[in-house]
């Protein structure tokens, strides 16, 4: 169990000014940074540079690539939060992601949320960061919070999609807490690099 506070780093892989899947992650990160013995805090990839992912290391791009991979390697747990594109994941949302080395990520709790103007295409961008997830041997939640249209009134969350981002919260700090062992085994893209 860790004896330092907790931190929470929430993603919002969107490059567009900030609306309501926006509104609805911050709050959940401000509730979550709230409490007792956890630190927490959004990153907003519209308000962050991360070159293309053209295999440099992060140090060599000048821009906020390495610093947004330090902050998710620190994390205790993490959130990507995006809205769902094409029926999947931002691109700005993967490109980060193809930047973070495997152990970054490697049996850290992850929970996903994804937005979306209807339920037509709810499972689209879960399915896709499960496997990406599942690439970096993450602890992913068992269950993602997705929202609509219908879950907003006047561009704020409602009481009941806020809650389940709440839940979502709770659910990844209390694997971290638990300290729960990377999943064995080990993910393909880590037993290759030795």
């Amino acid at each position: 169990m860790p004896s330092h506070p907790l931190t929470l780093v929430t993603v919002l892989g969107s490059a567009t000014p900030p609306g309501r899947l926006r509104t609805a992650v911050a709050g959940a990160t401000e509730r979550a940074a709230a409490q007792d013995g956890v630190e927490a805090r959004l990153i907003d990839l519209a308000e962050h540079r991360i070159a293309p992912a053209d295999g440099r290391p992060p140090e060599q791009l000048g821009d906020d690539t390495g610093a947004v991979i330090d902050a998710l390697a620190a994390a205790d747990a993490v959130v990507l939060a995006t809205p769902v594109y094409r029926g999947s994941m931002t691109g700005v949302l993967k490109n980060l992601l193809d930047h973070v080395p495997v152990e970054a990520l490697e049996g850290t709790p992850v929970g996903i949320v994804a937005m979306g103007a209807t339920d037509h295409h709810f499972l689209g961008a879960e399915r896709h960061l499960r496997d990406v997830l599942a690439f970096f041997g993450a602890l992913t939640a068992p269950v993602a919070v997705y929202l609509s249209s219908r879950d907003f009134a006047d561009g704020r969350p409602s009481e009941a999609a806020a809650a389940q981002l709440d839940e979502l919260a709770a659910t990844l700090l209390g694997l971290a807490r638990a300290g729960l062992p990377a999943p064995a085994p080990r993910p393909l893209a880590a037993r290759a690099r030795g």
